[in-house]
């Protein structure tokens, strides 16, 4: 059964699928550039992704799946790539999502990104965060970034992952990379502990709850340069969202306190190229300036927008500002942009 997920996962990482997914009644799917493709083998039954489940779980982790109903966790195969799995249970069947994580780490040059991400890693500290929904590469910019940091900065980078994906190897700085389940029980326990392992920069692969939240906020406060994650479509909805998570006698607090350590907020979302050559990330992009600070404290987060669109020359824009720009450039198609724009272009 190994050897057949072997072969499985090894033809998506040849077809440059991002995502693969193992359910009962279906045969194997690939995620390709962002469409759902069949993959010619025969169709999955009960006890086959049971038996790939247990092909890749250690009795601990077994237990924990059967006692939690999901569970997850890296797989790797020697000279092909690793995974990101996501093992859980549907109609009382288990089905598996899996992952592809590149076996290199991409460069920020390399994935298009906008050049004031390279400034914004050479802050001494605050909060940036990176945002975005799920697949639109959130881990990948932040890996970008810190094998940016890697190779031109003297830091100590501790990481919290869950699982770990890319790989970092210690160059200008020392990376410890922990995976939460294995190396810390949780974000908020491993983030606590990291504030006594002497860090510079700190990355939360997610933050999820409001003692996460809360913990990341002060370490960015004491001095650290702390890096995250958050599910928001736009920057003032990750500001929002922050701040709704706090008690509400704590958000006047909260909001003077996040306009003091944020630093930056990158959205992004990925899109196929036009020239179907894989996706390209359009972004918005925020730098916590004077004005920005202001619109926080006041809470008038709905100007925030003009803000975006004012201060180009600061590295900011908006999302649509970004896909227009790609789409006038024939990266992106008018196509595929225009749900996202106001108005056709």
């Amino acid at each position: 059964m190994m050897d057949r997920l072997t072969n499985i996962l090894t033809a998506a990482f040849d077809k440059n699928a991002s995502d693969i997914h193992l359910t009962v009644g279906s045969v194997p799917i690939f995620r390709m550039d962002g469409r759902l493709v069949p993959y010619k083998e025969e169709v999955i039954r009960p006890e086959d992704t049971q038996e790939l489940a247990r092909s890749i779980l250690t009795d601990g982790l077994w237990e924990r799946l059967e006692k939690e109903r999901e569970i997850d966790l890296s797989h790797g195969i020697a000279g092909v790539s690793r995974f990101r799995v996501n093992i859980f249970y549907q109609r009382n069947n288990i089905s598996l999502a899996f992952r592809v994580i590149p076996r290199t780490i991409p460069q920020l040059d390399e994935l298009d990104l906008p050049e004031v991400l390279k400034n914004i890693t050479k802050k001494p500290h605050g909060l940036v965060l990176v945002t975005g929904p799920t697949g639109s590469g959130k881990s990948t910019t932040l890996a970008a970034m810190i094998d940016y940091m890697n190779r031109h900065m003297n830091r100590h980078i501790i990481t919290l992952e869950d699982p770990i994906e890319y790989l970092h190897k210690h160059n200008q700085s020392i990376i410890d990379q922990r995976e939460v389940g294995f190396d810390t029980t949780s974000f908020q326990m491993g983030l606590r502990a990291c504030l006594r392992q002497d860090p510079d920069v700190i990355l939360v692969g997610e933050m999820r709850d409001l003692d996460t939240i809360s913990t990341a906020i002060t370490a960015a406060e004491t001095g650290h340069l702390v890096l995250g994650t958050l599910h928001t479509q736009d920057t003032s909805s990750t500001m929002d969202r922050i701040i709704d998570v706090f008690p509400a006698h704590q958000k006047d607090q909260i909001r003077i306190l996040l306009a003091n350590v944020l630093e930056a907020i990158i959205s992004q979302r990925l899109f196929p190229r036009a020239d179907q050559r894989g996706r390209i990330a359009s972004t918005e992009i925020l730098i916590n300036n004077s004005a920005i600070k202001n619109l926080i404290r006041n809470e008038k987060m709905h100007q925030i927008l003009n803000a975006l669109q004012t201060s180009r020359e600061q590295g900011m824009h908006t999302m649509e500002m970004d896909i227009r720009q790609k789409v006038k450039e024939g990266l992106i198609s008018q196509k595929h942009a225009e749900p996202y724009l106001t108005n056709t272009i």
